[in-house]
């Protein structure tokens, strides 16, 4: 009888063990990074909107927009057990890549854009952000752990 209550002791032990390692292996929800994340989608979709036109004439409220980009890339990247969130804004602002980076870069070269281009890529970019505020939005609120 003894052994059997050690044994059902033990069991449950590493089963909370396991739960509060898989639950700390993954960030917690922040409501700043999610917010972050929704306002970047809705300005970057916004300015990419203006692509069609001169890009000397947005040029200040892309450099605005890049400095936001970097802050939520680096504010991701501090954040402890984040890797996969930061990974996703790695790729979303990567000037060499095919999202919201690389059309900017595309935007400064070509200096205007076509619409049905423009079109495609915001459809690309809005996703890439529901990636990022999806990863954010399912994480656990330390507040609601009772």
């Amino acid at each position: 009888m003894i052994i059997k209550a050690k044994t059902q002791y033990v069991l449950i032990t590493l089963a909370l063990n396991l739960i509060v390692w898989a639950c700390s292996s993954v960030s917690v929800f922040s409501p700043e990074a999610y917010k972050q994340a929704v306002d970047l989608k809705v300005e970057s979709l916004n300015l990419m909107s203006d692509a069609t036109m001169q890009y000397e004439d947005f040029e200040e409220d892309v450099v605005h927009l890049k400095t936001e980009l970097a802050k939520a890339y680096e504010f991701s990247k501090g954040r402890p057990n984040n890797e996969i969130s930061t990974r996703q804004w790695e790729i979303l602002i990567n000037p060499d890549g095919n999202l919201l980076g690389g059309f900017l870069k595309r935007w400064e070269e070509e200096e205007t854009l076509s619409q049905m281009f423009l079109t495609e890529m915001q459809v690309l970019v809005g996703d890439a952000f529901d990636t990022i505020i999806g990863l954010e939005s399912g994480k656990i609120d330390p507040s609601e752990i009772k």
